[in-house]
């Protein structure tokens, strides 16, 4: 699966000085965390939560990628922490923090507070995070009705967040994507003005995700936007049978002839053998030269890579390259002429492909 559309913003609401929301939209990972503190302590939580998980993500599969995700929310929380002990006016901040990760077989969450992810499919709305909040452990419980918690005067005291105490308790799920799902992550200044039929209602209405997202902070501003209000949506789709990157030059060697039911005369065998050697002196220096070439390509979730290796591919399926980098620059932002430049498989060193690849990313923080 990879990511096809996505829209994320962040917005004060009507009745907030400033916005303690925080967001990152980096494909493969998606982020909303929610400052809490007072003063500016908020806005330092959130920001702290975003900068530890900002940092490049290893080029691992989806397996290893829950042990980094969750390393990274525990090293955010101990940031968190330290500075509020450190510094008198940021005691006691914190932040909610809901993590999505699109991998190529599943989507991980990871969970703490009570911002929330949703998933729409098929025209039904399912949220897939529980609240850590004091009004849902009571609905949990038994000791709440649903229809109580709306509008209950506790309803925003969270029990689980970063930063407030040394360590912190993850919830972490996976889900298995199908071609057209669309994850919604969103800050309570969201949910605590509208309701999932509203959502959902409002999702299904708009022709693009851009329309949708929009249109969901209209509303809740609409309805008192009495908090900060951001939105991450995702629509996802289905990998094609080849991408841009992996559209690689493949060596068509030519089919040898069927031998022949006669065994070959012995003066034969020497040539054969010499060839032997050679094509085994060929591979060698094939393989030699591979380590030190490098080119710039697309991996199967959309995002430039760096290649480490020839640009070919052999009948069956034998690549000459393998990943060397994986960046977080999906190729669908990039200028189509731009696009193909960079993508036409020229060959590269590792410096050079490195430096390309650093300023796509540069320039790709900028813009976000």
């Amino acid at each position: 699966m990879r990511v096809a559309e996505q829209f994320a913003a962040t917005d004060r609401g009507r009745q907030r000085r400033a916005n303690e929301d925080a967001l990152l939209a980096k494909p493969p990972l998606f982020v909303v965390a929610d400052g809490m503190g007072g003063a500016k302590a908020g806005e330092v939580a959130s920001r702290v939560a975003i900068e530890s998980l900002r940092k490049r993500l290893p080029a691992v599969g989806d397996a290893q990628i829950r042990a980094v995700l969750r390393e990274r929310i525990e090293e955010a929380n101990a940031r968190i922490h330290a500075l509020s002990i450190r510094n008198a006016n940021q005691a006691g901040m914190g932040t909610t923090l809901t993590a999505l990760h699109v991998g190529e077989d599943e989507v991980l969450l990871a969970h703490v507070g009570d911002s929330r992810a949703y998933l729409l499919r098929e025209g039904k709305l399912q949220r897939l995070t529980e609240d850590h909040s004091l009004v849902d452990e009571l609905v949990r419980q038994g000791r709440l009705a649903p229809d109580q918690a709306q509008d209950h005067p506790q309803r925003s005291v969270i029990t689980r967040a970063l930063g407030p105490e040394p360590t912190v308790h993850i919830d972490i799920r996976t889900v298995t994507p199908q071609p057209g799902d669309i994850y919604l992550l969103c800050s309570d200044g969201l949910t605590s003005m509208l309701s999932d039929e509203e959502v959902a209602e409002i999702l299904t209405a708009a022709p693009t995700l851009q329309a949708a997202g929009k249109e969901l902070i209209r509303a809740a501003n609409a309805a008192g936007g009495k908090d900060n209000i951001t939105v991450i949506l995702i629509r996802l789709e289905a990998e094609p049978a080849r991408t841009t990157g992996e559209e690689t030059r493949v060596l068509h060697l030519p089919a040898g002839r069927k031998r022949r039911s006669k065994k070959p005369p012995k003066w034969l065998w020497r040539p054969v053998a010499a060839l032997l050697v050679l094509l085994a002196i060929l591979a060698g220096a094939t393989y030699l030269a591979s380590q030190s070439i490098y080119f710039i390509g697309v991996n199967k979730r959309g995002l430039i890579t760096i290649y480490s290796g020839l640009p070919y591919e052999l009948p069956g399926g034998l690549k000459l390259y393998v990943p060397y980098y994986v960046s977080g620059v999906p190729a669908i932002e990039l200028p189509p002429a731009r696009r193909a430049k960079l993508l036409d498989n020229s060959w590269r060193s590792e410096g050079s492909a490195g430096s390309v690849v650093k300023a796509l990313e540069v320039e790709a923080g900028e813009g976000r």
